[in-house]
C-alpha cells in the first residue's frame, strides 16, 4: 500500500502555471549547458564531405577549436536566442501534453508495480504535438544561424533573427520559415517516447522502498540517462532534419530525398554524424534541466503553488 502511494505521488502532475515556471527554469538551464555542444553537432552534421579529401572537422574537439579560433567563444552560442526564448512555453506545453497523453494512452495502473512502458512512451510522444509549433520554426532559425560560417555554406548571411526571419519569408513565405517542422514533429515524438519511458523506469528503479521518489542525485542521473536514450533513438531523424532545414531553397523535394542522399553518399554512418557531441551534451544538459526544474518546483511549492 505504501509503495503504491509512493508511485502515485511520483507521477502526480503539477499545475499548468507551476509547469510553465519550473519547466522554463529547467529549460533555460538545459540550453545554457547544452547549446555549445548543439552548435558543434549541427556543424559536424552539415559539413560537406568530398571523396578523397580530408573532412573539415576531424571530431568534436577539433570542431570546437576551429569555431573558437575563427569566431571566439561566443561562436559556440550562435543561434541560442530562439531555443532560449522558446524553452519556458515549450516545457510548459511538453508537460501539459504528457499529462493529456497519459489520459489518452495510459491505463489506471500504467504507473503501478509493473510499469507499462509502451503506454508511458506513447503519452510522452503525444507531447510533441504541443511543442512542435514552437520548436519547428525555432529549429529552422537556429540551424541556419549555426552553419553560416561553414566553408561549404553558399546561402545569404544574416545578422540576427530579425534579418533571418525577413529573408526566409521573402524566400519562401511562412512555409520557408517553418520548413522541416514535420520532421521536427517526428523527431520529438520519438525522442519523447524514449525520454519519458526511460525516465519513469529509472526513477522507479532508483526509488528506495517506502520513499516517494529517488534522491536528488539519482533524479538527475535518471534525467541524464533518459536524455542519452532519446538522442540515441532520434539522431538519424535529427540529421535529416538539420540537412533539410539548412539546404538552399529547392535543393530537396522533401525529407526522404535528404535521407536517400545521406545513405548513398555516407552510408548508415552518415545518419549518426555528431553522435559523440550529442551524447556528451545529453547527460549534463538533461541533468541541468532537472536541477533547474526541481529547484524551481521546490521553491514554488514553498510559496504555496501546486
Amino acid at each position: 500500500f505504501i509503495s503504491d502511494m509512493a508511485e502515485e505521488t511520483v507521477v502526480k502532475q503539477p499545475g499548468a502555471l507551476k509547469s510553465f515556471l519550473a519547466g522554463g527554469a529547467g529549460g533555460i538551464c538545459l540550453v545554457l549547458v547544452g547549446h555549445p555542444l548543439d552548435t558543434i553537432k549541427v556543424r559536424i552534421q552539415t559539413m560537406e564531405v568530398v571523396a578523397g579529401q580530408k573532412p573539415q572537422y576531424s571530431g568534436m574537439v577539433d570542431c570546437a577549436k576551429q569555431i573558437i579560433a575563427k569566431e571566439g567563444p561566443t561562436g559556440l552560442y550562435k543561434g541560442m536566442a530562439a531555443p532560449l526564448a522558446g524553452v519556458a512555453p515549450m516545457y510548459a506545453l511538453c508537460f501539459m501534453g504528457y499529462g493529456m497523453g497519459k489520459k489518452i494512452f495510459c491505463d489506471d495502473d500504467a504507473y503501478g508495480r509493473d510499469l507499462k512502458l509502451t503506454q508511458i512512451g506513447m503519452a510522452g510522444a503525444f507531447s510533441a504535438v504541443f511543442t512542435t509549433p514552437i520548436l519547428g520554426p525555432g529549429e529552422r532559425l537556429k540551424c541556419v544561424l549555426q552553419i553560416q560560417n561553414n566553408p561549404g555554406y553558399t546561402g545569404p548571411k544574416y545578422n540576427g533573427y530579425k534579418e533571418l526571419v525577413s529573408g526566409l519569408y521573402k524566400e519562401g513565405g511562412v512555409r520557408g520559415i517553418c520548413r522541416g517542422s514535420g520532421a521536427t514533429l517526428v523527431r520529438d515524438g520519438v525522442a519523447s517516447f524514449f525520454y519519458f519511458s526511460t525516465y519513469e523506469l529509472l526513477k522507479k528503479m532508483w526509488t528506495p522502498p517506502g520513499e516517494t521518489g529517488p534522491s536528488v542525485l539519482m533524479t538527475f542521473m535518471a534525467g541524464g540517462f533518459a536524455g542519452m536514450a532519446n538522442w540515441a533513438a532520434m539522431l538519424p531523424i535529427d540529421t535529416v532534419k538539420s540537412r533539410f532545414q539548412t539546404a538552399p531553397e529547392g535543393k530537396y523535394s522533401g525529407v526522404m530525398a535528404v535521407g536517400k542522399e545521406i545513405l548513398a553518399r555516407d552510408g548508415v554512418r552518415g545518419f549518426y554524424r555528431g553522435l559523440t557531441p550529442v551524447m556528451v551534451r545529453a547527460f549534463p544538459a538533461n541533468a541541468a534541466c532537472f536541477l533547474g526544474y526541481e529547484a524551481a518546483a521546490s521553491g514554488l511549492t514553498k510559496l504555496g503553488l501546486e
